[in-house]
């Protein structure tokens, strides 16, 4: 009876970007990402070089001459990058296919990057994928799952 009293929250559910390891954003190295001066978050060593959509939103940000990161709004005003390696940027786009445009719609699933790991790491840089969410502090109760293997499009990597 009681439960007509409890607002429906819906959750929102982002899922892994890559399949991979995924561990806590204070982990990567590299200080802007891990002390969170672009935003809280987590990363994924991959295990392979195609990014999807984590969720359903808008592109609202593209890197179109490097093509190493897009920027995605959430319906709920969430604000998340996605930034392949470290150090990247210096490879100009070699490497990197970008598949889509700011203002793009996106789904769950829909291709945004690939990128070639062995060029990469012959180019002495990481490959690690940094998803941060750049206006956390506008929410309450983000759960990120790390420490643990993420399957592409399938495992739920955080929770809002």
């Amino acid at each position: 009876m009681l439960s007509i009293f409890k607002k429906n929250r819906s959750k929102t559910s982002i899922h892994a970007f890559v399949s991979g390891k995924v561990i806590p954003i204070v982990g990567v190295n590299d200080p802007v990402f891990s002390s969170k001066v672009l935003g809280d978050g987590l990363a994924i060593y991959p295990n392979d070089g195609l990014i999807v959509s984590p969720c359903n939103g808008e592109i609202s940000l593209t890197m179109d001459d490097s093509k190493h990161a897009v920027g995605l709004k959430l319906s709920n005003g969430m604000d998340i990058l996605l930034h392949v390696g470290i150090e990247t940027v210096s490879l100009n786009g070699e490497g990197f296919d970008l598949f889509v445009k700011k203002g793009d719609k996106v789904k769950k699933g829909d291709k945004l990057i690939s990128f070639d790991k062995d060029l990469i790491k012959s180019r002495g840089l990481q490959d690690v994928v940094i998803m941060a969410i750049t206006n956390y502090e506008s929410y309450k109760n983000i759960k990120y799952f790390t420490n643990c293997d993420a399957i592409i499009n399938e495992s739920i990597i955080v929770e809002v």
